[in-house]
């Protein structure tokens, strides 16, 4: 007479939910594995003491089917398949004590301690001209390209020329050119100008440094690229249209 034996499958998938918590998770269980080893797992799962843990068995459609209270029985001396569920309820901890993150001691570090960290996300960032370095880099290279511009052009505007000078939401000027060079006010190239017309803020210095000689509110500094140099006569009576 022929033979049969049952052949199950050593490992079983099973549902772990607990009363301190909303989230379930899947895990894979030996099924040779005990009861009390069991707990000791689902330690690390949900947080909940294997002394003070009680263990229920709830089939696929969620009923309950047993109670684990052997904790030296195997865990596939119980009726468990794919699918099911094991409930772990702690009394002695509350439903969401670990996911309130209100409770958590936070760490605050210092601008500063930071700053001096190496391999952050910041110094990545920073390396790699990312996010708001990018945006840094791109102002410090408009800046220079301006600043080599602004350069340039002082190389075509001369001490002794006449000139016009042209200020966004102001009338134009002209005058004589009387200065080109750096200032200590301000960083850059600049061109000081001798008005025709009272129409400046100086009298060729600022700061109380003298760049060039003038009468007082007949002296402008002015970028080099407001300036343009050429056949501009100082105006007079004439230049002015007919009433």
């Amino acid at each position: 007479m022929a033979e049969f034996s049952v052949v199950s499958q050593a490992m079983v998938t099973l549902t772990i939910t607990s009363s301190i918590s909303s989230f379930g998770s899947e895990r894979r269980f030996d099924k040779s594995i005990s009861v009390g080893n069991l707990k000791k797992k689902l330690e690390l799962i949900t947080g909940s003491n294997a002394s003070g843990m009680q263990l229920s068995l709830y089939s696929k459609d969620e009923k309950e089917v047993v109670t684990f209270l052997d904790d030296n029985a195997l865990l596939g001396s119980y009726p468990v398949e794919d699918g099911m569920r094991i409930h772990v309820n702690d009394p002695s901890l509350q439903a969401g004590e670990f996911e309130d993150v209100s409770k958590i001691l936070k760490y605050n570090m210092g601008e500063k301690e930071y700053a001096k960290r190496e391999e952050t996300v910041r110094t990545f960032k920073e390396q790699h001209k990312l996010g708001q370095f990018a945006d840094k880099t791109k102002k410090e290279n408009d800046k220079k390209l301006s600043e080599q511009r602004e350069q340039q052009l002082t190389e075509t505007i001369h001490v002794g020329d006449r000139c016009e000078v042209s200020v966004v939401k102001q009338p134009k000027r002209r005058g004589m050119v009387m200065f080109v060079g750096t200032v200590d006010f301000q960083a850059g190239y600049w061109v000081g100008v001798k008005l025709d017309e009272p129409l400046g803020k100086n009298n060729g210095s600022v700061s109380g440094k003298r760049y060039f000689e003038c009468a007082e509110k007949y002296g402008s500094f002015v970028r080099p690229s407001q300036v343009n140099c050429g056949d501009y006569p100082e105006e007079g009576i004439e230049d002015l249209d007919e009433l």
